[in-house]
C-alpha cells in the first residue's frame, strides 16, 4: 500500500499542538471563543467570538479589535471545516465590537429556514443579523441595536451584553442578556441578568424585561430550550464563597458554569436555580479564565461548547487567546438535572465516519502542523513550512480508491499518507501553479477496503489546498 518510489517528501514538520488523541480544542489554528450552534440539514455550525482577530493586532486579548466571527462546521464531531468569518463590522458598521454570538433557527412562511445571529455590541448592548443560509450573506435588518444601554424599561443592567436565544415548541423566541455590576452592589443576588420574549420578527421585543436572580452573576447568558423546560445558564464571578446563604444546594465553583430552568420564563419567581454544570478551565486543570457555553442535542447526543485557553497553553504563549471546546453533556432531560463536569482536553468521540469520497474542502482538519489559511471564505489550507500537514481522521474507505486530486496552488508536492505521517505514501500530486488548478496523482497505490486516518503532507512553503477527494476505478 505504497508508491513504487515510497517518499517524495522527507521533511514532517513537529509543530503540533492538538495531538492526534485529543479532540479539544476544535481548531489547532484560531483562536476563537463564547461558541454557539445551530443544525442544517444534518449538518453543526458552530459561531465563536473571533479571538485570532485580536491576535493579529495585539499581544494582548483586550477584545477591542474584535469586529467579526468565525464559523466552523461538522458531521462527525472531530472534523471541522474553517469556513472563515463573518464581518459583522462591514454588515452593520454601527458597532463598537461584535461579541458573543447566540443563533437560532426557524422556517419562515416562505418556506425558508432564516437564521437569527444575536451578539453582544461590545458591552453597551445586542444587535442581530439575519441570513437564509448559515454561511450568509447576513444581513442588518435594524440597523441599529436591539438592546442598548438605559433604554426604555431596562433597569438595573449595566452592561446589557452577551446575549442568548432560544425558540420554544410553540415558536416563540426569548432573549436572554446582562452583564456588570449593580449599583446597589449586592455581592450575591444582584438580579442583573435579564429575559425577554422576541416578537414574532424576531428582531423587536414583546413583552417586558424580567429579572433572573442568579446567584453570583458574572456574565455570559444563554438559552436552551429541551423537553418543554427552558434552560438559562451563565458564568459565575470570581468572589470568595464564604457568604454562600443556601443549605440545600452548594455554593457554585470560582468562575464556573450554572443553570436554571423553568416552565414560564416571564414569572421571575418560577426561575429554579440547579446548580454549577461545567467547572471553570483552572479547576479542570487548565488555565484560569472566564467562560461561555452553550448546549445542544446533535444525532442523538448532548454536547456542550465552551472555551479554554488550552491552545494557547499548549504553545505557551500568554495573552488570553482563547480556543473553542466540546465535550459531552451529562443531561437528564426528564428531570432537568445536569451533572457537574470538568472541561477536558479529550474532548468527544468522531460519531461517524470522514467521507473521502466528497468534494472536500481544503480547510477540513482535525489536526495540523503549521497551517494557514488562504481566503475569507471557505479558505484553502496553506503551509507555512516545508513539511506542514493536515490530518482528518477515520475516513471511510469502504470502496477503496485509486486516485487522488487535489485542487491547488503554489509549487511543491502534496502527498497523501496514511494512518501514520510517517508512512509511505498512497498518493502525490506535483505541481507549478499560479491559479487554482485540479491536479491528478500521477501515481497511486491502491487502498484496500477499510477505515483509515489520512495525512496530506506539503513538501515546501506557501502551498495552497482549496479542495481534495479520492476517487475508486
Amino acid at each position: 500500500m505504497s508508491l513504487n518510489n515510497g517518499k517524495i517528501i522527507d521533511s514532517i514538520s513537529g509543530n503540533v499542538f492538538k495531538t492526534e488523541m485529543n479532540a479539544n480544542p476544535i481548531s489547532p489554528i484560531v483562536y476563537c471563543a463564547d461558541p454557539t450552534a445551530v443544525e442544517y440539514n444534518g449538518r453543526l455550525y458552530v459561531y465563536g467570538t473571533n479571538d485570532h482577530e485580536q491576535y493579529d493586532n495585539s499581544d494582548h486579548n483586550s477584545y477591542e479589535f474584535i469586529k467579526s466571527f468565525v464559523v466552523f462546521s461538522t458531521e462527525d464531531m472531530a472534523n471541522w471545516v474553517y469556513h472563515g468569518t463573518i464581518n459583522v463590522g462591514e454588515i452593520a458598521p454601527w458597532i463598537i465590537n461584535s461579541w458573543a454570538p447566540s443563533i437560532v433557527s426557524r422556517v419562515e412562511e416562505d418556506g425558508l429556514t432564516h437564521f437569527y445571529l444575536y451578539f453582544s455590541n461590545s458591552g453597551a448592548g445586542v444587535g442581530v443579523i439575519t441570513s437564509t443560509d448559515p454561511l450568509g450573506p447576513w444581513n442588518d435588518p435594524l440597523g441599529k441595536p436591539l438592546i442598548y444601554q438605559n433604554m426604555p424599561g431596562l433597569k438595573n443592567c449595566p452592561a446589557p451584553f452577551d446575549p442568548g436565544a432560544c425558540i420554544d415548541g410553540d415558536g416563540v423566541g426569548w432573549l436572554s442578556f446582562g452583564g456588570g455590576v449593580p449599583s446597589h452592589g449586592e455581592e450575591i443576588h444582584s438580579h442583573v441578568p435579564k429575559i425577554v420574549r422576541l416578537g414574532k420578527d424576531m428582531v423587536s421585543l414583546d413583552s417586558e424585561f424580567v429579572s433572573i436572580d442568579a446567584p453570583y452573576f458574572f456574565e455570559a447568558s444563554e438559552l436552551n430550550f429541551v423537553d418543554g423546560t427552558y434552560y438559562y445558564t451563565f458564568c459565575n464571578d470570581w468572589q470568595d464563597r464564604s457568604n454562600w446563604d443556601r443549605d440545600d444546594i452548594p455554593a457554585p465553583p470560582t468562575c464556573s458554569m450554572a443553570y436554571f430552568t423553568t416552565k414560564t420564563p416571564l414569572d421571575a419567581d418560577s426561575w429554579k436555580y440547579r446548580g454549577a454544570y461545567l467547572y471553570n478551565a483552572g479547576d479542570s486543570g487548565m488555565r484560569w479564565c472566564n467562560n461561555h457555553t452553550h448546549f445542544l442535542d446533535y444525532k442523538g447526543t448532548y454536547y456542550v461548547i465552551h472555551h479554554t485557553m488550552i491552545l494557547e497553553e499548549l504553545q505557551k504563549k500568554e495573552g488570553g487567546f482563547r480556543s473553542i471546546m466540546v465535550d459531552k453533556l451529562p443531561i437528564d432531560t426528564k428531570t432537568g438535572e445536569i451533572q457537574l463536569i470538568p472541561a477536558t482536553n479529550e474532548g468527544v468521540a468522531q460519531i461517524e465516519s470522514y467521507d473521502p469520497y466528497s468534494d472536500s474542502i481544503g480547510s477540513v482538519i482535525f489536526t495540523s502542523a503549521d497551517i494557514g489559511f488562504e481566503g475569507d471564505f471557505n479558505p484553502a489550507s496553506k503551509s507555512l513550512a516545508k513539511g506542514a500537514w493536515i490530518y482528518i481522521k477515520g475516513a471511510d474507505f469502504s470502496k477503496g480508491a485509486s486516485e487522488f486530486v487535489a485542487k491547488v496552488k503554489g509549487r511543491g508536492t502534496i502527498e497523501a499518507r496514511l494512518d501514520d505521517v510517517n508512512s509511505e505514501a498512497v498518493a502525490a500530486v506535483k505541481f507549478d501553479c499560479e491559479e487554482y488548478t485540479n491536479i491528478r496523482s500521477a501515481a497511486f497505490a491502491k487502498i484496500e477496503n477499510g477505515k483509515h486516518d489520512i495525512y496530506l503532507l506539503f513538501s515546501d512553503k506557501d502551498i495552497m489546498l482549496k479542495s481534495w477527494t479520492f476517487f475508486t476505478e
